[in-house]
């Protein structure tokens, strides 16, 4: 694969068939934020903010990097997280479908990468 340093890349992230608990586990929530700020070695401005709404919904989390953003948001109620990951430079693909399968009990995951040049 070519690496074309004028580009960055963006991940759009769909799990179903999650733990409805796990959904609703903030904590569960900033492991996963943690996880792939370490393991993409991705820069964080500050730390990660999160709002969880009222039974029986969910949380929508966000973190600020250096490179873009990392957000997510959960639905409990449709045992789905959503996810996206926008990086201004190039990175090595995450396991994204194994952490929420093992992590967040998933039956499937949709895991499109947008790849983002910035000139013609």
């Amino acid at each position: 694969m070519t690496v074309d340093l004028a580009g960055g890349c963006e991940w759009i992230v769909e799990a179903h068939g999650c733990n409805a608990d796990a959904l609703r586990d903030v904590s569960r929530l900033e492991s996963l934020f943690g996880d792939l700020v370490r393991e993409i070695h991705l820069h964080p401005l500050s730390k990660s903010a999160w709002h969880q709404f009222p039974d029986p919904g969910g949380v929508t989390g966000f973190i600020m990097l250096t490179e873009s953003h990392l957000a997510c948001h959960t639905f409990p109620e449709f045992q789905s997280i959503c996810l996206n990951l926008f990086c201004c430079r190039p990175h090595a693909e995450w396991d994204f479908e194994g952490y929420l399968k093992r992590e967040f009990g998933a039956d499937s995951v949709s895991v499109r990468r947008i790849d983002r040049p910035y000139r013609q």
